[in-house]
């Protein structure tokens, strides 16, 4: 057997083996095709059997077979050796089929062999060592570098798929990592940690160990690479400039550069951003980061601002964070001194001591404080009058205290004075205008016009609130001040508070007023001693004396008084039961003559009467908390003897409740109806209530039936303290009014129970609602019985008709008969 046979029998053999000569599946007739196979795999692999028509005896292949593919001319294509994607990832063929004498036959037709990829080349880093730079604080985030790795296989499937990692930090600080890479692109940015912390004078370099892995990184059978990265760090030029000063009102021409920000790197767009939103914003910055104030500014006005100062990349995106800037404005001294007001007022009292200080002037001034600008010089110019001599005052140079320098003064000599004052800083001066006024000093005590008011004879009833007395007394001190204001106290003889004193603000007349009611019998004479004082206190060395107290003799008469109660309201409480004749209460009242007082009651209603010596009250007729559970009555207590002048007060007798009441039924059911026949056993709900008071957790009562005839029939459940549930047993029942028994115990002390009766009428329904025939209904007449009765009242109706008729008839006959023969013997006139 030769060579080429012993080869296509091992194809056939080869074919057979792996399944390719089931028909339909590895084999079809010569049509394009396109065949996926996996690159790396056994040397010869079958393809597919083309099939031609009966003309062909074989086939021929041509096209990118790269020696790799061969067609036997049964049409058998296959592979001689394994693929590769990386060299060849697409291959284009064509099959022909001849016949033989090797003209086409058929064909030829496309035939396109894609290789799929497998992982078999590892990533590669594009160089073995990467360097780089970054300033300190720069944006966490932001790549300042990159690392690029390529792999072979195809970027589409995980094969090709990157994922890049730092592996190792040095130096690491604290187990912090400063930075960070991007696992899809290698751009490597700060951390947040390192944005903050990054320091060039404590590292001022960095190197990094970063790998690449395939297959995502996801796989544990992925290729990887490793490069190494060093990293300088750099000082961060993008920092907030110094405290800028600049002198408020400057004549340079505007805008004037005042400082500069830089970024990093070239390219970035500067920006100010305002902290506080002012009307006029008065800044600017430049692409070069120069900042200027585009106008004079006025300390007075503003005497500092802060903005910020910001970079951006081409997108519009922060560089960095924004930059404080911050601006003092410089004070000259371009502000006079001002005075406190028009006019400041000063007050000194007579005979204060030499050297005393009457008050602290204060200017203002707005340039700056606690600079040369603002430190101003006081001097008393001018004195007016200059009574009783010239510079009496003096003042501190820097502090401004005013002093008293000559003497003590007098409001004899000079009510007030007025002083020019010059106040002065390094440039300007300014005159201001102090008032001195002169206060009287209380040194003259009130003096009583006379000592003695005598005798004053008041009744006891004399109304509260009656000026029953005027008293005067004076003060030499100067009029409407605190020195010779006078208020009058009672010092003696009035320890119960029954009197009281006005002062006129005017006249400082004190006028005695009674505060409380006055009493015979308790205090008839009373000598009253009144002091006048001030209410400044007095200078030293001067004191009260007897010219400033006075004295009066009261005398009280006695006066005929009702009896007092000692309450206004007399309260008692009792149960409901108490027997007739029970004390209830009692109330008290005494005269203030010491007459005896009888006792007696006002609209009693005789439910209660009372002991008319004692003031002792009595239950006179049974008494029911659910009538009236509080009586309250008046209580009347006459003097005996003398003029039987009387008073009232009240009596309120509360009732306690027993149980006295059996329970009922809260409402009247005559409503109650099932609709016949019942097609089920049906119930209907009840409410019982109670007359008696109720407790905290309501009525609790309990229910059963009447009868025990009933229970074949009905039920009684209990829903709650209240309401129960009758229930029919069955449906057996005629159409018709049963009435129900119920028993309802209230289980009270002792205990109640009520009987009552429940009607529930059985009856056929229309539409829900209970229909029974008129003719049915007891009581009811029937159609015919309804005319009958009409026709019979008609009846009637017309027989007192005719009768009256007829009584008419009569009686007008009798009228015209008597005027005829009054017509006959009446005599005619001429």
């Amino acid at each position: 057997m030769t060579p080429a046979r012993l080869h296509s029998l091992g194809l056939l053999i080869l074919y057979l083996t792996t399944g390719n000569g089931q028909d339909g599946k590895f084999s079809g007739p010569l049509k394009p095709m396109t065949f996926s196979i996996y690159e790396g795999q056994e040397s010869t692999q079958v393809i597919f059997q083309f099939k031609a028509n009966h003309f062909a005896e074989t086939f021929v292949l041509t096209g990118e077979t790269d020696d790799i593919f061969k067609i036997e001319p049964s049409g058998l294509l296959y592979s001689t050796r394994a693929l590769d994607r990386e060299t060849r990832a697409t291959h284009h063929l064509q099959i022909a089929a001849l016949d033989g004498n090797n003209r086409t036959v058929e064909g030829p037709v496309p035939i396109i062999i894609e290789v799929k990829d497998i992982n078999d080349n590892r990533p590669m880093f594009l160089q073995p060592k990467y360097e780089g730079s970054v300033r300190q604080n720069s944006r966490p985030g932001k790549p300042f570098m990159y690392v690029n790795a390529t792999d072979l296989d195809d970027p589409a499937t995980p094969n090709g798929q990157l994922f890049y990692e730092i592996v190792i930090q040095l130096p690491k600080i604290n187990n912090a990592m400063y930075f960070q890479i991007h696992n899809k692109t290698g751009a490597i940015s700060l951390s947040r940690q390192g944005s903050q912390e990054l320091d060039p004078v404590k590292n001022p370099s960095y190197n990094l160990v970063v790998s690449v892995k395939d297959m995502g990184g996801q796989n544990e059978h992925s290729f990887s690479d490793t490069a190494s990265v060093d990293i300088t760090v750099m000082e961060n030029i993008w920092k907030a400039p110094d405290l800028v000063e600049i002198v408020e009102n400057s004549t340079d021409p505007h805008p004037l550069k005042i400082t500069q920000v830089l970024w990093n790197d070239p390219g970035a767009q500067y920006s100010l951003v305002e902290k506080e939103k002012l009307p006029t914003f008065p800044f600017s910055i430049d692409q070069e980061g120069n900042i200027y104030v585009t106008q004079p500014l006025d300390r007075e006005e503003k005497s500092s601002y802060v903005f910020y100062a910001v970079a951006k990349d081409e997108q519009g995106k922060p560089l960095a964070f924004p930059l404080t800037i911050s601006v003092n404005v410089k004070d000259i001294n371009d502000n006079p001194p001002t005075c406190p007001s028009a006019v400041t007022v000063f007050e000194v009292q007579e005979n204060e001591r030499l050297g005393s200080s009457i008050g602290i002037f204060t200017a203002h001034d707005m340039d700056e404080e606690n600079t040369i600008n603002s430190i101003l010089k006081y001097k008393i110019l001018e004195q007016s009058p200059k009574v009783p001599m010239d510079g009496l005052f003096l003042m501190d140079e820097y502090q401004g205290r005013l002093q008293l320098a000559q003497q003590s003064l007098r409001k004899q000599d000079a009510p007030q004075y007025n002083l020019t004052v010059e106040v002065s800083d390094k440039d300007f001066k300014t005159l201001c205008s102090v008032l001195v006024n002169v206060i009287d000093i209380n040194d003259q005590i009130p003096i009583f016009e006379k000592s003695n008011y005598g005798n004053l004879t008041l009744p006891e009833d004399t109304a509260i609130g009656s000026t029953i007395l005027t008293i005067q007394a004076t003060d030499g001190d100067e009029p409407f001040t605190g020195s010779s204001k006078i208020l009058y106290r009672i010092t003696q003889g009035d320890n119960g508070g029954r009197l009281g004193v006005d002062t006129d603000p005017k006249t400082n007349a004190g006028y005695v007023i009674i505060k409380k009611p006055l009493d015979f019998e308790t205090e008839p004479v009373s000598n009253i001693v009144f002091q006048a004082e001030n209410p400044e206190p007095l200078v030293s060395g001067v004191a009260y004396n007897a010219s400033s107290f006075a004295l009066f003799h009261l005398i009280v008469t006695d006066v005929n008084e009702a009896p007092l109660f000692s309450q206004n309201i007399f309260q008692a409480q009792v149960s409901e039961d108490v027997p007739i004749g029970t004390k209830v209460g009692n109330v008290t009242a005494r005269d203030p003559e010491g007459l005896d007082v009888r006792y007696s009651l006002r609209d009693n209603m005789n439910w209660l009467k009372i002991d008319p010596t004692t003031g002792e009250i009595f239950s006179a007729a049974p008494l029911d908390r659910e009538t009236t559970n509080l009586h309250r009555v008046q209580v009347v207590a006459t003097e005996v003897g003398g003029s039987s002048l009387r008073s009232t007060s009240e009596f309120q007798l509360s009732l306690t409740d027993v149980n006295d009441n059996p329970p009922r039924l809260a409402k009247n059911y005559t409503g109650l109806f099932f609709c016949y026949p019942l097609s089920a056993p049906s119930s209907l709900i009840f409410e019982a209530t109670d007359d008696d008071q109720r407790s905290f957790r309501g009525f609790q009562f309990t229910f059963a039936l009447g009868s025990d005839s009933l229970r074949n029939d009905w039920e009684v459940s209990k829903i709650n303290g209240t309401h129960a549930r009758l229930s029919t047993k069955h449906t057996g029942f005629e159409e018709r009014v049963y009435e129900i028994p119920i028993r309802i115990n209230d289980g009270g002390r002792p205990p109640l129970e009520g009987l009552v009766s429940l009607p529930v009428t059985f009856c056929s329904c229309v539409e829900g609602s209970c229909f029974r025939p008129a003719g049915r209904q007891d009581g009811i007449p029937s159609v015919g019985m309804a005319v009958g009765i009409l026709l019979t009242t008609f009846l009637i109706i017309g027989i007192i008709l005719a009768v009256v008729f007829i009584r008419i008839r009569k009686d007008k006959g009798k009228d015209d008969a008597q005027g005829a023969q009054a017509s006959e013997v009446k005599p005619l006139r001429s």
